[in-house]
């Protein structure tokens, strides 16, 4: 395998193309569990049948853990929303509509985001006090068993070069309560800077679902608690800025 064209940077790894293959490298130090959980996901959601690249091997290269897929030729929907932002809005409601084809799947060996939740938020540095409370929404919360991808967000969605959209990065899917995931999309546009987009895709998720806006709202103190665990001071001071968000507009 050539590892001399970088396609993308993230923390921890890197993802390369060599011809028709995606090679995505992680650190020596990142997690192997993390890693095959990864790739056990992506087999998965691969049998329900949705467009998304197929997975062709986990491997190691200079004693560094890969996951190869299918390489799709395209443009991820960030950056079409970028180029052509006349034409946002019709690109935020083909990803809404992404997103609920994928929430009409069911895959029934995934684990369960209300229980990854849990230890999730038993991970924060949040008070036992707060805590508590954040256990008890949720478990108060209806529980689900759509497909949740966990990550939804424009820059996971490829449109091939002949119009096809093929749905990326499955590290974190679980089955589970899809307004749940609309919530984390919801917070991954803000952490972007994005406000009008955010209120513009709650919007339309809301509407095309048939969704009650307050009940993804309840959500959202939920999921922001059990993001913060990962990424850096920032985004945690801001997902933690949402747990105790009570009222909304």
């Amino acid at each position: 395998m050539k590892l001399d064209r970088i396609i993308a940077v993230r923390t921890a790894k890197t993802v390369y193309r060599d011809g028709d293959r995606c090679i995505k490298v992680f650190n020596e130090d990142y997690s192997k569990a993390d890693i095959l959980n990864e790739s056990l996901n992506h087999a998965r959601v691969e049998q329900t049948g949705l467009n998304i690249p197929k997975l062709l091997e986990v491997t190691t290269i200079d004693g560094k853990w890969a996951i190869v897929t299918e390489f799709i030729k395209g443009k991820t929907l960030a950056q079409m929303m970028q180029e052509e932002p006349t034409r946002k809005d019709e690109y935020l409601a083909k990803f809404v509509d992404l997103q609920l084809d994928v929430q009409a799947h069911t895959c029934p060996k995934l684990n369960m985001l209300q229980e990854k939740m849990h230890r999730k938020i038993n991970e924060t540095d949040l008070d036992a006090t707060t805590r508590y409370d954040l256990h008890m929404q949720l478990e108060g919360m209806p529980k689900h068993n759509k497909l949740c991808h966990g990550d939804f967000n424009p820059s996971n969605i490829i449109i091939s070069e002949d119009g096809a959209p093929f749905i990326i990065d499955w590290a974190h899917a679980t089955q589970g309560n899809a307004s749940a995931d609309a919530a984390r999309t919801y917070l991954l546009f803000w952490l972007n800077g994005d406000i009008d987009g955010a209120t513009k895709y709650l919007d339309l998720f809301c509407k095309k679902s048939d969704t009650a806006k307050q009940y993804v709202q309840k959500w959202m103190p939920i999921v922001a608690a059990s993001q913060s665990v990962k990424g850096n001071a920032k985004e945690r001071e801001f997902l933690h800025s949402w747990v105790h968000v009570v009222d909304y507009q």
